[in-house]
């Protein structure tokens, strides 16, 4: 499975998107079963994509995250490339449309 790095600031989250081409950001909540659930399977679906780093923030530990990034629910998957965000998933997330978008701009960024 992938590994994920744990962002517990704003600053961390910033700096993790900043650092990183291709950064990829889960944010969920600790009673969200759907974002429990997800996330094994986003980890798993990421392994494909060597070069895309997976970050994880909590929403109520970093409460900001609402207010920065516009999340209204949770879980929210964001794929930044060069600091941009290029795609937004929220909630009800299908994996294999998910695969298809980052199969595109993967391809487009790394070659």
């Amino acid at each position: 499975m992938r590994k994920l790095q744990k962002l517990t600031s704003l600053d961390m989250i910033e700096k993790f998107i900043q650092e990183h081409e291709l950064a990829f950001l889960y944010i969920s909540r600790p009673n969200c079963g759907v974002c429990h659930g997800l996330l094994p399977q986003v980890r798993e679906l990421l392994m494909n994509y060597p070069e895309i780093k997976l970050g994880h923030a909590d929403a109520d530990e970093v409460m900001e995250i609402a207010g920065r990034f516009s999340v209204f629910t949770v879980p929210v998957l964001l794929l930044f490339v060069g600091g941009k965000e290029y795609i937004r998933e929220a909630r009800i997330v299908h994996l294999s449309l998910l695969d298809k978008k980052l199969q595109k701009i993967y391809n487009n960024v790394v070659g």
